[in-house]
């Protein structure tokens, strides 16, 4: 690297500390750091546990939020001063080791971007998924299970745990539905760049003519929603259904009749949980992804209505993102318009990369259409 390559890029990361700061507003999260301790600073502070809980929680992000911020803004200037002295004083080992250091401080800036990006109120949420297939029978089933595979690894990967609420297992191969939580901070975040229709190209296993089939998955995220969060489900607008567990054996294996599924019959949506033997804890669980599903489902139509779309069929030409492994191999997600040839490691986990290139996307789609 030369003087001139190392001030590009440079000159690249001072600009990415901008949008970051548009972003964040560091004196907006100052102005309210004090406003907290103020709150804090009052002598019945601690005498509603719940708010007190929440407050605590917001001054800890804030906290956090500066520092991510501060951090990423002084190793860029840091590095920047470092040149101008060694290029005054011709200091060639300490410029090579500047150059050298260059690729840390483009990785912290942009791990910084994007967790700044996951600033808006539910992204630190856990984050509920479901995966259904569409049409296309076992294939679709099979797609399904790939994915589930997919989220789990990624989760892993990322530190997260995951809870299992419901497993129906496919009659030949695959699941013909999952649902589970995805427990960490950002879960909810990062994962909203999964919700919509994933596509896959393949030689499908099942087809003994060896054809390349098409299949298609929707996954659904909600941000497991508070308490206090203001949605009304009302009896008279769910219908509760019980039914025997099922699935392939193990923690799948038929015990009891304690599943529930409930149908929210004004929206259509159902949500099923049988992942605990005790009936009363399963409906407890359903009704959370119920009420997390409506919570999305109504920031869902309030994005449509402002970007004037209609809800998408689980089928060709509503994708975010396609999955080809015949008759090439590449990963294309269809908002972030990037093209990724590590379609084996992705399909293992290795997704935070895709993830993080659509939150990007998204992020300078909203600023242009301000």
């Amino acid at each position: 690297m030369d003087s001139y390559e190392y001030k590009e890029r440079i000159s690249k990361l001072q600009h990415k500390i901008e949008n970051i700061k548009g972003i964040v507003d560091p004196s907006a999260l100052e102005t309210r750091l004090k406003e907290i301790e103020a709150i804090e600073a009052e002598g019945d502070f601690w005498s509603d546990a719940k708010r007190a809980a929440k407050i605590s929680q917001e001054k800890n992000r804030i906290l956090s939020m500066l520092k991510k911020f501060n951090d990423a803004k002084s190793a860029v200037e840091d590095s920047y001063e470092m040149y101008e002295l060694a290029s005054a004083e011709e200091d060639s080992q300490t410029l090579d080791e500047l150059f050298g250091e260059l690729d840390e401080v483009e990785a912290l800036v942009g791990r910084v971007e994007v967790e700044m990006m996951l600033s808006d109120e539910d992204d630190a949420k856990n984050a509920i998924v479901t995966i259904h297939p569409g049409a296309g029978g076992t294939e679709s089933n099979d797609w399904a299970h790939m994915l589930y595979r997919m989220y789990l690894r990624w989760a892993e990967r990322e530190g997260f745990k995951v809870e299992e609420l419901d497993y129906q297992a496919g009659e030949e191969a695959g699941i013909k539905d999952v649902s589970f939580i995805i427990k960490g901070e950002n879960a909810y975040g990062y994962m909203k760049a999964e919700n919509g229709i994933h596509r896959l190209v393949r030689i499908s296993p099942f087809d003994s003519n060896a054809r390349r089939h098409t299949s298609f998955c929707s996954v659904m995220v909600s941000p497991e929603v508070d308490d206090d969060i203001d949605i009304e489900i009302e009896d008279k607008d769910i219908r509760v259904d019980t039914y025997r567990a099922s699935g392939a054996g193990g923690q799948h294996v038929n015990k009891t009749d304690s599943a529930i599924r409930i149908t929210h019959i004004p929206t259509n949506v159902v949500v099923q949980c049988q992942n605990d033997r005790s009936q009363h804890k399963n409906r407890a669980n359903a009704l959370k992804m119920l009420k997390s599903r409506l919570y999305e489902l109504k920031l869902e139509e309030q994005k449509a209505k402002e970007a004037g779309v209609e809800k998408s069929e689980i089928g060709w030409g509503h994708q975010i993102r396609s999955y080809v492994l015949a008759p090439y191999q590449q990963v294309k997600d269809n908002r972030s318009n990037q093209a990724y040839s590590q379609v084996e490691a992705i399909l293992d986990g290795d997704l935070t990369k895709v993830m993080e290139d659509v939150l990007v996307a998204l992020q300078k789609k909203g600023s242009e259409d301000k």
